[in-house]
Protein backbone atom coordinates (compact mmCIF):
# COMPACT_ATOMS: atom_id res chain seq x y z
CA UNK A 1 0.00 0.00 0.00
CA UNK A 2 1.38 3.41 -1.06
CA UNK A 3 0.12 6.93 -0.45
CA UNK A 4 1.75 9.22 -3.04
CA UNK A 5 1.26 12.97 -3.08
CA UNK A 6 -0.40 14.96 -0.31
CA UNK A 7 -3.83 16.46 0.19
CA UNK A 8 -6.46 16.27 2.90
CA UNK A 9 -7.88 12.99 1.58
CA UNK A 10 -4.39 11.41 1.64
CA UNK A 11 -3.95 12.46 5.27
CA UNK A 12 -7.31 10.87 6.09
CA UNK A 13 -6.21 7.72 4.25
CA UNK A 14 -3.02 7.40 6.33
CA UNK A 15 -5.00 7.86 9.53
CA UNK A 16 -7.54 5.25 8.45
CA UNK A 17 -4.81 2.74 7.54
CA UNK A 18 -3.51 3.11 11.10
CA UNK A 19 -6.92 2.74 12.71
CA UNK A 20 -6.72 6.07 14.52
CA UNK A 21 -9.44 7.88 16.46
CA UNK A 22 -10.97 11.23 15.53
CA UNK A 23 -8.73 13.15 17.94
CA UNK A 24 -5.58 11.93 16.21
CA UNK A 25 -7.07 12.55 12.75
CA UNK A 26 -7.97 16.11 13.75
CA UNK A 27 -4.39 16.66 14.87
CA UNK A 28 -3.08 15.42 11.51
CA UNK A 29 -5.47 17.63 9.54
CA UNK A 30 -4.56 20.70 11.58
CA UNK A 31 -0.86 20.00 10.92
CA UNK A 32 -1.56 19.60 7.20
CA UNK A 33 -3.23 23.03 7.06
CA UNK A 34 -0.20 24.56 8.80
CA UNK A 35 2.12 22.78 6.35
CA UNK A 36 0.36 24.43 3.41
CA UNK A 37 0.64 27.87 5.03
CA UNK A 38 4.33 27.72 5.99
CA UNK A 39 7.26 28.56 3.72
CA UNK A 40 10.51 26.66 3.34
CA UNK A 41 13.35 27.78 5.65
CA UNK A 42 15.05 30.98 4.57
CA UNK A 43 18.47 29.87 5.86
CA UNK A 44 20.75 26.90 5.27
CA UNK A 45 21.04 24.87 2.05
CA UNK A 46 18.64 25.49 -0.80
CA UNK A 47 15.81 22.95 -0.74
CA UNK A 48 14.27 21.91 -4.04
CA UNK A 49 11.65 19.36 -2.99
CA UNK A 50 8.77 18.19 -5.16
CA UNK A 51 6.25 17.36 -2.45
CA UNK A 52 3.80 15.89 -4.97
CA UNK A 53 6.24 13.17 -6.06
CA UNK A 54 6.85 11.75 -2.58
CA UNK A 55 5.39 8.52 -1.24
CA UNK A 56 4.20 9.61 2.20
CA UNK A 57 3.35 6.13 3.35
CA UNK A 58 4.44 2.69 2.25
CA UNK A 59 3.46 -0.38 4.18
CA UNK A 60 5.76 -3.35 4.63
CA UNK A 61 4.99 -6.99 3.96
CA UNK A 62 5.85 -7.63 7.60
CA UNK A 63 3.62 -7.23 10.63
CA UNK A 64 5.05 -6.04 13.95
CA UNK A 65 6.79 -8.94 15.72
CA UNK A 66 9.42 -9.76 18.36
CA UNK A 67 10.65 -12.79 16.40
CA UNK A 68 13.19 -12.38 13.57
CA UNK A 69 11.92 -15.68 12.17
CA UNK A 70 8.62 -14.02 11.28
CA UNK A 71 10.25 -11.32 9.13
CA UNK A 72 10.10 -12.10 5.41
CA UNK A 73 13.37 -13.51 4.11
CA UNK A 74 14.25 -10.66 1.72
CA UNK A 75 13.85 -7.98 4.40
CA UNK A 76 15.64 -10.11 6.98
CA UNK A 77 18.64 -10.63 4.67
CA UNK A 78 18.83 -6.89 3.95
CA UNK A 79 18.81 -6.01 7.66
CA UNK A 80 21.28 -8.79 8.47
CA UNK A 81 23.72 -7.49 5.84
CA UNK A 82 23.61 -4.09 7.56
CA UNK A 83 24.48 -5.62 10.95
CA UNK A 84 21.11 -4.75 12.50
CA UNK A 85 20.27 -8.24 13.73
CA UNK A 86 23.67 -8.92 15.29
CA UNK A 87 23.66 -5.55 17.09
CA UNK A 88 20.82 -6.76 19.33
CA UNK A 89 23.40 -8.73 21.33
CA UNK A 90 24.75 -5.45 22.74
CA UNK A 91 21.41 -3.90 23.66
CA UNK A 92 18.64 -3.97 26.25
CA UNK A 93 16.11 -3.61 23.44
CA UNK A 94 15.77 -2.81 19.73
CA UNK A 95 13.13 -1.50 17.35
CA UNK A 96 13.39 -1.59 13.56
CA UNK A 97 11.46 0.59 11.13
CA UNK A 98 11.42 -0.53 7.50
CA UNK A 99 9.83 1.95 5.09
CA UNK A 100 6.90 3.54 6.98
CA UNK A 101 6.23 0.96 9.67
CA UNK A 102 7.98 -0.52 12.69
CA UNK A 103 8.31 -4.24 11.89
CA UNK A 104 10.35 -5.51 14.85
CA UNK A 105 10.40 -4.64 18.55
CA UNK A 106 11.96 -6.56 21.40
CA UNK A 107 13.11 -5.79 24.94
CA UNK A 108 14.66 -7.79 27.78
CA UNK A 109 12.15 -9.29 30.20
CA UNK A 110 13.83 -7.63 33.17
CA UNK A 111 13.04 -4.22 31.71
CA UNK A 112 9.39 -5.16 31.32
CA UNK A 113 9.39 -6.13 35.00
CA UNK A 114 10.70 -2.64 35.83
CA UNK A 115 7.73 -1.17 33.87
CA UNK A 116 9.96 0.31 31.16
CA UNK A 117 7.95 1.02 28.01
CA UNK A 118 9.70 0.73 24.64
CA UNK A 119 7.34 0.47 21.72
CA UNK A 120 6.24 2.14 18.47
CA UNK A 121 4.54 5.51 18.58
CA UNK A 122 1.38 3.94 17.09
CA UNK A 123 1.22 1.42 19.92
CA UNK A 124 1.65 4.24 22.44
CA UNK A 125 -1.30 6.13 20.96
CA UNK A 126 -3.48 3.05 21.47
CA UNK A 127 -2.15 1.72 24.80
CA UNK A 128 -0.53 4.66 26.63
CA UNK A 129 -2.82 7.52 25.71
CA UNK A 130 -2.42 9.25 29.09
CA UNK A 131 1.29 9.76 28.45
CA UNK A 132 0.69 10.75 24.83
CA UNK A 133 -1.84 13.40 25.84
CA UNK A 134 0.55 14.79 28.45
CA UNK A 135 3.74 14.93 26.36
CA UNK A 136 3.16 14.48 22.61
CA UNK A 137 3.68 17.65 20.51
CA UNK A 138 4.06 19.81 23.61
CA UNK A 139 7.79 20.45 23.16
CA UNK A 140 7.93 20.65 19.34
CA UNK A 141 4.91 22.46 17.95
CA UNK A 142 3.67 21.80 14.38
CA UNK A 143 3.77 25.49 13.44
CA UNK A 144 7.51 25.83 14.14
CA UNK A 145 8.52 25.13 10.55
CA UNK A 146 7.22 23.53 7.39
CA UNK A 147 8.74 20.14 8.24
CA UNK A 148 7.46 19.89 11.82
CA UNK A 149 4.01 20.54 10.37
CA UNK A 150 4.56 17.94 7.64
CA UNK A 151 5.69 15.37 10.21
CA UNK A 152 2.58 16.02 12.29
CA UNK A 153 0.37 15.46 9.25
CA UNK A 154 1.89 12.20 8.04
CA UNK A 155 4.01 10.79 10.91
CA UNK A 156 4.43 7.03 10.79
CA UNK A 157 6.61 4.80 12.91
CA UNK A 158 9.18 5.95 15.40
CA UNK A 159 9.75 5.06 19.04
CA UNK A 160 8.02 5.72 22.33
CA UNK A 161 10.09 5.22 25.48
CA UNK A 162 9.12 5.72 29.11
CA UNK A 163 11.69 5.11 31.84
CA UNK A 164 9.98 5.08 35.28
CA UNK A 165 11.36 6.84 38.34
CA UNK A 166 14.49 5.39 39.95
CA UNK A 167 15.32 3.18 36.96
CA UNK A 168 18.75 2.95 35.34
CA UNK A 169 19.40 0.87 32.21
CA UNK A 170 22.70 -0.99 31.92
CA UNK A 171 22.81 -1.04 28.12
CA UNK A 172 21.32 1.11 25.34
CA UNK A 173 17.98 0.84 23.63
CA UNK A 174 18.22 1.21 19.86
CA UNK A 175 15.98 2.04 16.94
CA UNK A 176 17.03 1.48 13.34
CA UNK A 177 15.42 3.23 10.36
CA UNK A 178 15.74 1.98 6.78
CA UNK A 179 14.48 3.52 3.52
CA UNK A 180 14.53 0.94 0.75
CA UNK A 181 12.21 2.41 -1.91
CA UNK A 182 12.38 5.12 -4.53
CA UNK A 183 10.75 8.50 -3.71
CA UNK A 184 9.83 7.39 -0.20
CA UNK A 185 9.50 9.90 2.60
CA UNK A 186 10.11 8.69 6.14
CA UNK A 187 8.46 10.66 8.92
CA UNK A 188 9.08 8.88 12.18
CA UNK A 189 8.08 10.46 15.48
CA UNK A 190 10.08 9.74 18.63
CA UNK A 191 8.93 10.59 22.15
CA UNK A 192 11.15 9.78 25.14
CA UNK A 193 10.33 10.39 28.82
CA UNK A 194 13.04 9.74 31.41
CA UNK A 195 11.37 10.19 34.79
CA UNK A 196 13.10 11.41 37.97
CA UNK A 197 16.31 9.76 39.20
CA UNK A 198 16.63 7.59 36.08
CA UNK A 199 18.91 7.18 33.07
CA UNK A 200 18.73 6.09 29.43
CA UNK A 201 21.13 5.69 26.53
CA UNK A 202 19.23 5.59 23.23
CA UNK A 203 21.00 4.80 19.94
CA UNK A 204 19.55 5.55 16.53
CA UNK A 205 20.86 4.29 13.19
CA UNK A 206 19.65 5.33 9.73
CA UNK A 207 20.44 4.15 6.19
CA UNK A 208 18.86 4.25 2.74
CA UNK A 209 19.43 2.84 -0.71
CA UNK A 210 20.66 5.29 -3.35
CA UNK A 211 18.30 6.34 -6.16
CA UNK A 212 18.51 9.01 -8.84
CA UNK A 213 15.46 10.81 -7.46
CA UNK A 214 15.27 12.32 -3.98
CA UNK A 215 14.01 10.79 -0.76
CA UNK A 216 12.86 12.88 2.19
CA UNK A 217 13.49 12.17 5.86
CA UNK A 218 11.68 14.65 8.12
CA UNK A 219 11.61 13.36 11.70
CA UNK A 220 10.66 14.95 15.01
CA UNK A 221 12.16 13.97 18.39
CA UNK A 222 10.86 15.15 21.78
CA UNK A 223 12.67 14.23 25.02
CA UNK A 224 11.73 14.95 28.63
CA UNK A 225 14.50 14.56 31.22
CA UNK A 226 13.32 14.52 34.84
CA UNK A 227 15.02 15.70 38.03
CA UNK A 228 18.44 14.10 38.66
CA UNK A 229 18.08 12.10 35.44
CA UNK A 230 20.31 11.57 32.40
CA UNK A 231 19.46 10.90 28.77
CA UNK A 232 22.03 10.26 26.05
CA UNK A 233 20.79 10.20 22.45
CA UNK A 234 23.39 8.85 19.99
CA UNK A 235 22.78 9.01 16.26
CA UNK A 236 24.90 7.76 13.40
CA UNK A 237 23.02 8.46 10.18
CA UNK A 238 24.39 7.21 6.88
CA UNK A 239 21.57 8.14 4.55
CA UNK A 240 22.23 7.77 0.84
CA UNK A 241 23.32 10.87 -1.08
CA UNK A 242 19.84 11.41 -2.56
CA UNK A 243 18.16 11.96 0.84
CA UNK A 244 17.03 15.29 2.24
CA UNK A 245 17.60 14.89 5.99
CA UNK A 246 15.55 17.58 7.78
CA UNK A 247 15.09 16.83 11.46
CA UNK A 248 13.88 18.71 14.55
CA UNK A 249 15.16 17.39 17.90
CA UNK A 250 14.51 18.99 21.27
CA UNK A 251 14.82 18.07 24.94
CA UNK A 252 13.70 19.82 28.11
CA UNK A 253 15.79 19.19 31.21
CA UNK A 254 14.63 19.53 34.82
CA UNK A 255 16.64 20.27 37.99
CA UNK A 256 20.06 18.53 38.12
CA UNK A 257 19.24 16.68 34.91
CA UNK A 258 21.60 16.06 31.99
CA UNK A 259 20.88 15.78 28.26
CA UNK A 260 23.62 14.54 25.92
CA UNK A 261 23.27 14.62 22.14
CA UNK A 262 25.89 12.60 20.20
CA UNK A 263 25.08 13.35 16.56
CA UNK A 264 26.83 11.94 13.49
CA UNK A 265 25.93 12.99 9.92
CA UNK A 266 27.83 11.02 7.29
CA UNK A 267 25.49 10.62 4.33
CA UNK A 268 22.51 12.50 2.83
CA UNK A 269 22.23 15.04 0.02
CA UNK A 270 21.32 17.95 2.28
CA UNK A 271 21.06 17.99 6.07
CA UNK A 272 19.50 20.52 8.43
CA UNK A 273 19.70 19.35 12.04
CA UNK A 274 20.35 21.26 15.27
CA UNK A 275 19.61 19.21 18.42
CA UNK A 276 18.32 21.52 21.16
CA UNK A 277 18.38 21.32 24.96
CA UNK A 278 16.12 23.58 27.02
CA UNK A 279 17.85 23.77 30.41
CA UNK A 280 14.80 24.59 32.49
CA UNK A 281 15.82 23.29 35.91
CA UNK A 282 18.49 24.76 38.17
CA UNK A 283 21.91 23.06 37.82
CA UNK A 284 20.82 21.23 34.66
CA UNK A 285 23.37 20.46 31.96
CA UNK A 286 23.35 20.03 28.20
CA UNK A 287 26.00 18.60 25.87
CA UNK A 288 26.02 18.22 22.10
CA UNK A 289 28.92 16.57 20.28
CA UNK A 290 28.49 16.45 16.50
CA UNK A 291 30.41 15.29 13.47
CA UNK A 292 29.51 16.06 9.85
CA UNK A 293 31.18 14.77 6.70
CA UNK A 294 30.30 16.39 3.37
CA UNK A 295 31.47 14.88 0.10
CA UNK A 296 30.62 15.58 -3.56
CA UNK A 297 27.24 17.37 -4.00
CA UNK A 298 26.56 17.20 -0.27
CA UNK A 299 25.64 20.09 2.02
CA UNK A 300 25.65 19.39 5.74
CA UNK A 301 24.17 22.22 7.81
CA UNK A 302 24.29 21.08 11.42
CA UNK A 303 25.05 22.21 14.94
CA UNK A 304 23.17 22.64 18.21
CA UNK A 305 21.02 24.91 20.36
CA UNK A 306 21.22 25.47 24.13
CA UNK A 307 18.52 27.49 25.90
CA UNK A 308 19.45 28.36 29.51
CA UNK A 309 16.54 29.14 31.84
CA UNK A 310 17.49 27.70 35.24
CA UNK A 311 20.16 29.00 37.59
CA UNK A 312 23.73 27.65 37.38
CA UNK A 313 23.00 25.76 34.18
CA UNK A 314 25.91 24.63 32.00
CA UNK A 315 26.27 23.58 28.38
CA UNK A 316 28.93 22.37 25.94
CA UNK A 317 28.77 22.27 22.15
CA UNK A 318 31.57 20.47 20.31
CA UNK A 319 31.42 20.27 16.51
CA UNK A 320 33.75 18.45 14.10
CA UNK A 321 33.19 19.10 10.39
CA UNK A 322 34.95 17.59 7.38
CA UNK A 323 34.51 18.80 3.79
CA UNK A 324 36.00 17.07 0.75
CA UNK A 325 35.64 16.88 -3.05
CA UNK A 326 33.55 20.04 -3.28
CA UNK A 327 31.25 19.32 -0.32
CA UNK A 328 29.92 22.00 2.05
CA UNK A 329 29.88 21.41 5.81
CA UNK A 330 28.47 24.33 7.79
CA UNK A 331 28.10 24.85 11.53
CA UNK A 332 25.10 26.69 13.00
CA UNK A 333 24.55 27.20 16.74
CA UNK A 334 22.47 29.13 19.24
CA UNK A 335 23.28 29.69 22.91
CA UNK A 336 20.53 31.73 24.56
CA UNK A 337 21.07 32.51 28.25
CA UNK A 338 17.87 34.00 29.64
CA UNK A 339 17.68 36.69 32.32
CA UNK A 340 16.61 34.04 34.86
CA UNK A 341 19.68 31.85 34.20
CA UNK A 342 21.88 33.40 36.87
CA UNK A 343 25.42 31.96 36.88
CA UNK A 344 25.02 30.05 33.62
CA UNK A 345 28.08 28.90 31.67
CA UNK A 346 28.43 27.71 28.09
CA UNK A 347 31.38 26.60 25.95
CA UNK A 348 31.15 26.31 22.16
CA UNK A 349 33.94 24.80 20.06
CA UNK A 350 33.73 24.11 16.33
CA UNK A 351 36.60 22.65 14.32
CA UNK A 352 36.58 22.18 10.56
CA UNK A 353 38.95 20.19 8.37
CA UNK A 354 38.84 21.06 4.66
CA UNK A 355 40.55 18.49 2.43
CA UNK A 356 40.73 20.42 -0.87
CA UNK A 357 40.25 23.81 -2.52
CA UNK A 358 36.82 22.95 -3.93
CA UNK A 359 35.18 22.35 -0.53
CA UNK A 360 33.82 24.92 1.90
CA UNK A 361 32.75 25.43 5.48
CA UNK A 362 31.06 28.37 7.22
CA UNK A 363 30.15 28.95 10.87
CA UNK A 364 26.98 30.77 11.95
CA UNK A 365 27.08 31.08 15.75
CA UNK A 366 24.48 33.10 17.68
CA UNK A 367 25.22 33.87 21.34
CA UNK A 368 22.89 35.79 23.66
CA UNK A 369 23.35 36.62 27.34
CA UNK A 370 20.47 38.08 29.33
CA UNK A 371 22.31 38.72 32.61
CA UNK A 372 25.73 39.89 33.84
CA UNK A 373 26.64 36.81 35.90
CA UNK A 374 26.83 34.32 33.02
CA UNK A 375 29.56 33.49 30.49
CA UNK A 376 29.86 32.09 26.97
CA UNK A 377 33.17 30.92 25.52
CA UNK A 378 33.37 30.39 21.76
CA UNK A 379 36.28 28.92 19.81
CA UNK A 380 36.42 28.11 16.11
CA UNK A 381 39.16 26.71 13.87
CA UNK A 382 39.31 25.98 10.15
CA UNK A 383 42.31 24.04 8.88
CA UNK A 384 43.66 21.95 6.05
CA UNK A 385 45.65 18.73 6.21
CA UNK A 386 49.01 19.67 7.72
CA UNK A 387 51.83 19.18 5.21
CA UNK A 388 54.20 18.57 8.14
CA UNK A 389 52.02 15.77 9.48
CA UNK A 390 51.68 14.25 6.01
CA UNK A 391 55.45 14.41 5.48
CA UNK A 392 56.12 12.82 8.87
CA UNK A 393 53.75 9.90 8.24
CA UNK A 394 54.86 9.37 4.65
CA UNK A 395 58.53 9.43 5.71
CA UNK A 396 57.65 6.40 7.87
CA UNK A 397 56.56 4.50 4.76
CA UNK A 398 52.82 5.21 5.07
CA UNK A 399 51.11 5.89 1.70
CA UNK A 400 49.58 9.36 1.29
CA UNK A 401 45.96 8.08 1.17
CA UNK A 402 46.47 6.10 4.37
CA UNK A 403 48.19 9.06 6.04
CA UNK A 404 45.23 11.35 5.24
CA UNK A 405 42.87 8.69 6.60
CA UNK A 406 44.84 8.51 9.86
CA UNK A 407 44.78 12.30 10.29
CA UNK A 408 41.02 12.46 9.70
CA UNK A 409 40.31 9.59 12.10
CA UNK A 410 42.40 11.34 14.73
CA UNK A 411 40.47 14.57 14.10
CA UNK A 412 37.20 12.78 14.99
CA UNK A 413 38.44 11.12 18.18
CA UNK A 414 36.43 13.43 20.46
CA UNK A 415 33.21 12.19 18.86
CA UNK A 416 34.15 8.51 18.85
CA UNK A 417 35.01 8.62 22.55
CA UNK A 418 31.33 9.24 23.28
CA UNK A 419 30.15 6.07 21.50
CA UNK A 420 30.01 2.46 22.71
CA UNK A 421 32.93 0.47 21.31
CA UNK A 422 30.96 -1.39 18.63
CA UNK A 423 29.49 1.88 17.29
CA UNK A 424 32.87 3.63 17.31
CA UNK A 425 34.21 0.79 15.15
CA UNK A 426 31.24 1.19 12.78
CA UNK A 427 31.86 4.94 12.57
CA UNK A 428 35.52 4.34 11.67
CA UNK A 429 34.43 2.12 8.79
CA UNK A 430 31.91 4.73 7.57
CA UNK A 431 34.53 7.47 7.68
CA UNK A 432 37.01 5.35 5.71
CA UNK A 433 34.35 4.67 3.06
CA UNK A 434 33.60 8.39 2.75
CA UNK A 435 37.16 9.70 2.39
Amino acid sequence: MQVKGLDEDKVRQISKLKGEDEKTLDYRLDCFRKFKELDLPKFGPKLDIDFDSINYYQSSDDNLTDDWGEINLKTKKELDSLGVISSENYLDGIGVQYQSEVIYHNMLEELKEKNVIFTSIENAFKNHRDLIDKYFSKLVRPEENKFTALNGAVFSGGSFIYIPKNTKLDRPLQSYFRISSKDLGQFERTLIIVDDNSSLHYVEGCTAKNYSSSNLHAAVVEIYVGKNSTCRYSTIQNWATNVYNLVTKRAIVEENGTMEWIDGNIGSFKTMKYPCSVLKGDNSHGTCVTISVAGPNQHQDSGAKMIHIGKNTTSNIVSKSIARDGGASDFRSLVDIKKSAIGAESIVKCDTLILDKESSSYAYPTNRIGNKSSTIEHEATVSKISEDKLFYLMSRGIPKERAIEMIVLGFTDRFKQELPMEYAVELNQLLKQNL
